[in-house]
């Protein structure tokens, strides 16, 4: 069932959201070449427990960290470790952040040092295409119009769309109604209402869209071993469009 939230929810979500992005700020400030990733897991349990919040991932399902960092062929949903960020990586990471009972989810890919222009050409089009995608949000929108956006904009620019994993509804839980995929049509799939909360998140990969999952349960990679590139933002549907729930600011915050 999809919900629509009300104020009240909303302004309880942007607070989530926030978090969210103050804990990715926290993250990034740390993020280097040699660094173990079950680091970062840690520093992002430490913020958000000391902001009287819970990190939405931890024991999701039996998920076993507080974020996901997914590192070059890693699709989504890497399990932080002894694995050493290195030179010429990129490396998604995702997070999810619980405050008064509502959830945030969000995810940036970064660019660790050299890496071929096509790499960095799909980590700065995975971006791009989120923000495609957000760009046709409104009441009255199809949730196929973001869809074909996404799709539309990764294909010009010579990258696949993993199919088997979508956006989503965000609220009471971390997954809600509706799914929110990265390919489809224009002007088919449910009707987007004012008050509505999405996760929209594209996952483009530089090969095929093909992938396989780990025997961790978990990690999902690209069948070619070619790196794949991943963001996200939550956001709230308007009248006029939409607002980004875990950016820095909404419209109309001072």
């Amino acid at each position: 069932m999809i919900s629509i939230k009300s104020e009240r929810e909303i302004k309880l979500m942007r607070e989530a959201g926030i978090l969210n992005y103050l804990t990715h700020e926290e993250i990034k400030k740390h993020l280097k070449v040699g660094m173990k990733t079950k680091e970062l897991d840690k520093i992002a349990y430490n913020f958000i427990i000391a902001h009287n919040a819970k990190p939405s991932f931890l024991n999701y399902e039996g998920y076993p960290a507080s974020i996901c960092v997914s590192i070059n062929d890693e699709v989504v949903h890497g399990i932080p470790g002894n694995r050493i960020i290195k030179d010429g990586d990129i490396v998604s990471i995702d997070v999810g952040v619980e405050l008064h009972g509502y959830h945030s989810d969000a995810a940036r890919t970064y660019i660790m040092g050299n890496v071929k222009e096509e790499v960095k050409n799909l980590v700065v089009n995975t971006e791009k295409a989120l923000y495609e995608g957000l760009s046709k949000i409104k009441e009255g929108a199809k949730i196929g119009d973001i869809s074909e956006a996404i799709e539309s904009y990764a294909h010009k620019h010579g990258l696949s769309v993993v199919e088997e994993l979508v956006g989503h509804g965000v609220g009471t839980n971390i997954h809600e109604d509706p799914d929110v995929p990265n390919y489809g049509k224009k002007g088919t799939g449910i009707t987007l209402k004012a008050g509505m909360v999405i996760a929209v998140e594209p996952m483009l990969n530089l090969g095929e869209r093909y992938v396989y999952m780990h025997d961790d349960d978990w990690t999902i990679s690209t069948d070619d071993e070619l790196p794949s590139a991943h963001f996200e933002h939550t956001v709230v549907v308007t009248k006029e469009g939409y607002k980004i729930l875990t950016g820095e600011k909404c419209d109309g915050e001072e």
